[in-house]
């Protein structure tokens, strides 16, 4: 018989033009280890070129074998859905919305592990004897395939013209989608499985702050400025993939999906910082949810502006409205993250502008009007994905300058639905004053650990002085900003108050204090001083770099280039120096900060110390005469008071042993965290021996995507 007789019409409803059996075809699966014992007992169909359809089981070493079938090619799919008990799984198949059609295949290939860590091996002692040896996935042997990972690069793929050419023929599966692998007659074809592992930023859930998680958000929070990569963006018919790197969609649904390391999480970043990464099974990755209109009705082209796609499920970009919004939320089985972005537009900067306080909805006190618009656009979306993926899950929200301020308005909101019962935990970097005092006793409950970095102006605005409209608040702050002196710049113990509360802080301040010791090195010390005072210094500090005279366009322009606000030249940097010295803190069991580190450190508080008197006493000189001065002394007082405070914090960290949970939280104790250290210290730029475990030098392209035009710099 030739291949031409198989093209004849069929005689009947069941048999080919050729109907000739005495064929055999016997098959392993097995996995990078050579073995087939994973996949013992898994169920299988095969369709020979008759259409015929032979369903059985491999045995216990992964091995079956059909003999006297149809002359011809044979396709070969593993397409039974999952039957075990497993609570993940059974959640995952069972949710309300996006089923995931998950195979027994894919449950086991879940269960193996890489010999090369996620790289493919080219000799697997299991395909001896072989006629042929395949490296296969699970999305070449199953139907539904759309939450499955991209297939990644291999020696010895099957052919897949081999498949398309079967269903030209009208062998294999009456199905509309071509699925399953070939496998030529008379041969004994061994398939080594890729196994179905994933990599996942570690987090830890508890309310203690720790290094691992300064460390894992700063990145998240970077990650925010970039696009989500979905080609098509818009209205997608069949398929979406993600290209672009760095993109959100890119480093959730390919990287990290497919097995593969990422660090860039900025268009222009050189410095490589890798997050630290767990091997898990697939299905515990953080998700990117699939995309199949076959499957998912809600997919469909034809909803138009009502159709779902994983970027408007993900990733909310406002722009259209007018607030210029940008966040992204994916999740896994243990942890929903969010991540919001802070300015990157001039709508950006407008919104920031606007310090106009209104009242807080969802709660109490008043918010920056600026801030809570942008809250109140996002809000709808994240509650959306909640209501759809929420299922206990810690949720841990970050953002980055008018990011942060977003991010705390949201998760405060989201704390005060009582009915939902969500728990939230928040860690924000550079920044600015969000709301009032209400506001901030209100959302005391809220656990948030705020970053600051030292020289970083952002943080001391809103100032506490700031009335509640722009044109009270602008002739102020450009006199204030335009003759800084030593002391002059020591006002935001709330000096100066028109009417209302003033913005107040909310959350545990974590401050990075960087230092140059003797021997030119640059380090960075992460402590809490508890006193507003040293956060304006950084103000006056970002000022004095470019001159103490600036006109109001200078001014801005000064405060957009100051490096000290950006993520990848300054914060990330920090927060990956202080993850090293708490680790070389708890490896050798000493202290956090060596003697000559806190003398630095206390001679600079001190001389803090002594500016803030000196205002006291320039303001008792030039007081009117029946003014007793007790309103304008009283502030002063307690910010003397506080930093004196902060002095004994420091000297307290001298003393201060570590413990596993204050540098990796709820991951102190977890099996996986030694394989992910290695895996992390694979990497040269993690492996320095620096006692301080200095700050790496940052590049003048490094800047990343932070703020072209930052204005909440000065509101």
């Amino acid at each position: 018989m030739n291949m031409d007789a198989r093209k004849q019409p069929f005689f009947g409803d069941s048999e080919p033009a050729c109907s000739l059996r005495g064929h055999w075809v016997s098959f392993r699966l097995v996995d990078e280890q050579g073995s087939g014992a994973s996949y013992g007992g898994l169920p299988y169909t095969v369709h020979d070129s008759a259409g015929q359809q032979y369903k059985g089981r491999l045995n216990g070493e992964g091995v079956a074998k059909l003999g006297n079938i149809y002359c011809g090619p044979v396709v070969l799919t593993f397409d039974e859905l999952y039957s075990g008990v497993d609570e993940p799984y059974q959640r995952l198949m069972m949710r309300p919305t996006y089923k995931l059609p998950i195979t027994e295949l894919q449950f086991r290939a879940e269960q193996t592990r890489f010999v090369a860590d996620g790289g493919r091996i080219g000799n697997n002692p299991g395909k001896q004897p072989a006629d042929r040896f395949y490296q296969v996935e699970v999305r070449d042997l199953v139907r539904h395939v759309a939450h499955l990972p991209p297939v990644a690069p291999s020696a010895h793929r099957p052919q897949r013209h081999a498949l398309k050419m079967i269903a030209d023929l009208g062998f294999g599966s009456p199905q509309p989608v071509l699925s399953g692998v070939v496998l030529f007659p008379n041969n004994h074809t061994v398939l080594e499985v890729r196994p179905l592992r994933a990599l996942r930023p570690m987090l830890s859930t508890d309310d203690q702050f720790c290094a691992l998680n300064l460390y894992q958000l700063a990145l998240f929070a970077a990650l925010s400025y970039c696009e989500f990569g979905q080609v098509p963006h818009q209205k997608p018919v069949d398929e979406v993939s993600f290209a672009l790197d760095p993109s959100v969609g890119n480093l959730f649904a390919g990287q990290l999906s497919g097995h593969q390391e990422a660090w860039r999480v900025d268009p222009e970043q050189v410095q490589r910082f890798y997050p630290l990464y767990e091997d898990v099974p697939y299905s515990r990755r953080f998700e990117i949810l699939p995309f199949n209109p076959e499957v998912y009705p809600q997919n469909r082209p034809e909803l138009e502006d009502k159709q779902e796609h994983p970027a408007r499920l993900h990733f909310f970009d406002d722009e259209k409205d007018g607030t210029d919004t940008q966040a992204f939320i994916t999740h896994h089985d243990e942890v929903i993250l969010i991540a919001v972005r802070g300015t990157a537009s001039p709508a950006d900067g407008l919104r920031d502008a606007n310090a106009h306080q209104v009242p807080f909805a969802d709660g109490v006190g008043k918010a920056h009007e600026g801030f809570y618009q942008a809250y109140r656009a996002l809000r709808h979306f994240v509650l959306r994905y909640l209501d759809q993926f929420h299922v206990g899950q810690r949720i841990i929200i970050c953002g980055h300058s008018l990011g942060g301020a977003i991010a705390l308005l949201l998760a405060q909101g989201l704390r005060r639905i009582s009915e939902a019962n969500y728990n939230v935990l928040l860690y924000t970097y550079g920044a600015p004053r969000a709301g009032d005092s209400e506001f901030t006793a209100g959302a005391a409950a809220l656990v948030h650990h705020r970053i600051v970095n030292h020289n970083d102006p952002v943080p001391s605005v809103p100032a506490p002085w700031m009335n509640t409209t722009a044109k009270l608040w602008v002739p102020g702050a450009v006199t204030l900003f335009s003759a800084p002196s030593a002391g002059g710049l020591m006002f935001a113990a709330g000096l100066v108050r028109v009417g209302g509360n003033p913005y107040q802080h909310h959350g545990e301040q974590q401050h990075f204090m960087p230092i140059i010791l003797p021997d030119g090195t640059h380090s960075s010390i992460l402590w809490k001083p508890g006193c507003e005072s040293i956060e304006e210094s950084g103000r006056n500090r970002a000022l004095r770099n470019q001159g103490d005279m600036p006109e109001r366009d200078g001014l801005i322009k000064q405060l957009v280039q100051y490096k000290q606000h950006f993520m990848t030249a300054s914060y990330i940097p920090a927060a990956w120096a202080t993850l090293r010295r708490w680790q070389q803190t708890l490896d050798s069991n000493g202290p956090l900060v060596t003697q000559r580190e806190f003398e630095l450190l206390d001679h600079a508080l001190a001389s803090m110390r002594k500016q803030l008197q000196d205002k006291r006493r320039e303001l008792t000189r030039h007081r009117p005469a029946n003014d007793r001065g007790y309103e304008h002394h009283e502030p002063l007082n307690a910010e003397i008071d506080r930093l004196h405070r902060s002095r004994e914090r420091l000297q307290n960290l001298r003393w201060r042993r570590l413990e596993a949970r204050d540098v990796y939280g709820s991951q102190a104790l977890a099996a996986h965290l030694q394989p992910s250290l290695k895996r992390w210290f694979s990497h040269r730029e993690n492996r320095a021996l620096s006692q301080v475990a200095s700050i790496p030098p940052s590049q003048d392209n490094e800047r990343g995507r932070a703020q072209p035009l930052d204005i909440d710099s000065i509101v």
